[in-house]
């Protein structure tokens, strides 16, 4: 079930996002340059993150899925064997890898706009370009970026229940 308000523009980082961010996640938000994609219950989801973190540290991961509602229902997905589907599928589809591929080149064009970080120059996630590893880093992309840009991040995104309905993504407990 894709959301309807989908894709946004990016928001800046409020003190009530860090603080729901930080209860999403169980720690402290860290490098957090937008909130890239908010839940239709009004909680950020997505935050895009800075290539290099406050300590220095390079971080290639520029769209992080916080919300633990969606990344339960996305951890259910790998688990049930969709990524070994859709990597058969990557392999045997040569228009669908180019996709994927060009995924990858959005990734790191949206990511070169926050900074240059050597150290991970080339480096998207979720296994772009060539397969696909991690779902929750390709929806985070897909909510970011807008439909027909992941194609793997889409489809997943299909796949999934709409996890808002029941209560705010800032609460850990799962109620799907």
């Amino acid at each position: 079930m894709k959301p309807e308000a989908w894709p946004q523009a990016p928001q800046e980082v409020t003190e009530a996002d860090a603080a729901a961010v930080s209860a999403q996640l169980g720690r402290p938000i860290r490098g957090a340059h937008a909130v890239a994609w908010r839940c239709p219950c009004g909680q950020p989801a997505v935050i895009e993150t800075e290539p290099r973190l406050p300590d220095g540290t390079p971080f290639p991961t520029t769209y992080y899925l916080t919300c633990p509602k969606a990344a339960s229902a996305i951890g259910r997905l790998e688990g049930g064997g969709v990524m070994k589907d859709m990597n058969e599928r990557l392999g045997a589809d040569p228009e669908l890898a180019e996709h994927h591929r060009r995924a990858h080149e959005d990734y790191l064009a949206r990511r070169a706009r926050l900074g240059d970080v050597p150290e991970i120059a080339g480096v998207s996630a979720g296994g772009l370009p060539d397969r696909v590893k991690c779902l929750h880093a390709l929806v985070g992309h897909a909510l970011a970026a807008g439909p027909g840009v992941s194609p793997m991040g889409d489809e997943a995104l299909d796949l999934l229940p709409e996890w808002w309905r029941n209560s705010s993504c800032a609460h850990r407990e799962d109620t799907e």
